[in-house]
């Protein structure tokens, strides 16, 4: 299930309020700033600060 491209575009970091970035295959969003990437599970964007991945440990 593709994710709303309008909703893509209002999205922002829960932790810094910056850009964020949608992985082409849209399974995450990616904070270039705080250095976080927030999964998206079964056509839903998880932006829990406490479930968020460190850029470094993602794939």
């Amino acid at each position: 299930m593709a994710l709303d491209p309008e909703l893509v575009k209002i999205l922002r970091c829960p932790k810094c309020k910056g850009e964020l970035t949608l992985a082409p295959d849209e399974s995450d969003f990616t904070c270039p700033a705080c250095r976080l990437r927030f999964l998206v599970e079964s056509g839903i964007p998880n932006f829990l600060l406490s479930e968020a991945k460190p850029l470094e440990a993602a794939r």
